[in-house]
């Protein structure tokens, strides 16, 4: 959806810092490749466009959860043939023709899939490019490393055959961010996917491109890196988890700022109650704020009365349960009784916080979440302006 310029508010998508950030990255091993995952509309940034500048900066493989996604993605990257793109889920009656027609790199966890894959590869005349599925306790998809050799068999056959080829095997970390016990359960991880890795040179399979870190692993465990890494929320300059590690510390970027213009500003009498439920009652007379955006646009209601935004360096706090489509801010008062700010002004909701705004994680803490469900809750009516 494309709302252009009278909607009245934006995210502004720095694409300088999302170099910054990737390079940034690369440092924490040179020698590994990177997989810019950009699937949930590249965490609400915009898939084809984060692809399409990475693409600028030196990525060539790219990762999105959906099928439906791998295909959009293709054919929002018509021209760069280069680009690699893996994808790991998709219906038992997926359309799997199209997606090998679309030249994508497919997960595959199980026996029957990959013969499906092979029919599918059959039927349009062009091999399949697969990476074998290790769950190694996450608990999602992919086999069980003691459960791999029906796999591994149905993938010697389909090799043999031509229809497939196996180019990778992956799994997933799941404690990665973690600290004491999730440090245990994250090297129990390593310790089955190296099992799964021997088992597959075992069969033959001796020149797979091994991939298990997102960004947890990619900062925190350099025996996680392998050939490949996914680039996920770091790539977007947040911290997988601020409890362990800040964006700043990590000298990662924020790439997108949230703002929006002031549709109304209105003084109000002390004793006032301002939106549903009455919540929040004005202490004093003040002059009222409404910011054009709700939870209809992802704006999430669990932070209602425990966040602020910024305008001018200054912070002015969200006031009330936050609306489907509106938010109040209480922009108190000034000596001379104008108000502080005017209709139309802009006021930042997120960003790097350099200039009072909150954080994403600021956010997240508010609304008690984590940083990916802010940034990617962000509705695609919010037009995204790229800088």
């Amino acid at each position: 959806m494309v709302m252009g310029t009278d909607f009245p508010a934006r995210a502004i998508i720095d694409l300088s810092a999302l170099e910054k950030n990737l390079n940034q990255l690369r440092k924490c091993d040179s020698n590994v490749s990177a997989m810019a995952i950009v699937k949930a509309n590249a965490y609400g940034h915009g898939g084809v466009q984060i692809a399409r500048a990475a693409l600028e900066f030196g990525v060539k493989w790219f990762g999105v959860a959906q099928l439906a996604e791998a295909i959009e993605l293709r054919a929002g990257l018509t021209g760069f043939p280069q680009a690699r793109i893996f994808t790991w889920i998709f219906s038992p009656d997926a359309d799997l023709e199209t997606a090998i027609k679309a030249d994508l790199d497919i997960a595959v966890s199980n026996p029957e899939t990959l013969l499906r894959l092979v029919s599918a590869a059959r039927a349009v005349g062009k091999t399949a490019r697969v990476h074998l599925t290790i769950d190694t306790g996450m608990g999602r998809e992919g086999a069980l490393p003691d459960k791999l050799s029906p796999l591994l068999s149905a993938a010697q056959l389909a090799s043999d055959e031509g229809t497939v080829e196996i180019v990778g095997i992956w799994s997933h970390l799941a404690r990665a961010d973690e600290v004491g016990a999730g440090q245990d359960a994250t090297l129990r991880q390593l310790s089955r996917f190296g099992q799964s890795c021997k088992a597959a040179e075992q069969r033959g399979f001796t020149r797979l491109i091994r991939h298990l870190s997102a960004s947890s692993g990619l900062l925190w465990y350099p025996q996680a890196h392998f050939d490949l890494a996914r680039y996920g929320i770091a790539m977007y300059g947040l911290t997988p988890n601020p409890a362990r590690a800040t964006t700043a510390s990590l000298q990662l970027t924020p790439i997108m700022r949230l703002e929006a213009d002031l549709i109304s500003v209105k003084r109000i009498p002390a004793g006032h109650p301002v939106s549903y439920g009455g919540t929040w009652v004005a202490p004093r007379d003040t002059y009222i704020g409404i910011v054009p955006l709700g939870y209809a646009d992802g704006i999430d209601r669990h932070a209602s009365g425990k966040i602020w935004v910024a305008a001018n360096g200054q912070k002015y706090p969200q006031v009330g349960r936050i609306c489907m489509d509106q938010f109040m801010v209480d922009l108190g008062n000034t000596p001379d009784g104008q108000p502080p700010l005017n209709p139309g002004e802009t006021v930042r909701l997120w960003g790097d916080g350099s200039q009072g705004e909150p954080t994403a994680d600021d956010w997240a803490g508010a609304a008690d979440t984590i940083n990916y469900t802010i940034v990617t809750a962000l509705n695609s009516r919010v037009p995204r302006i790229y800088i």
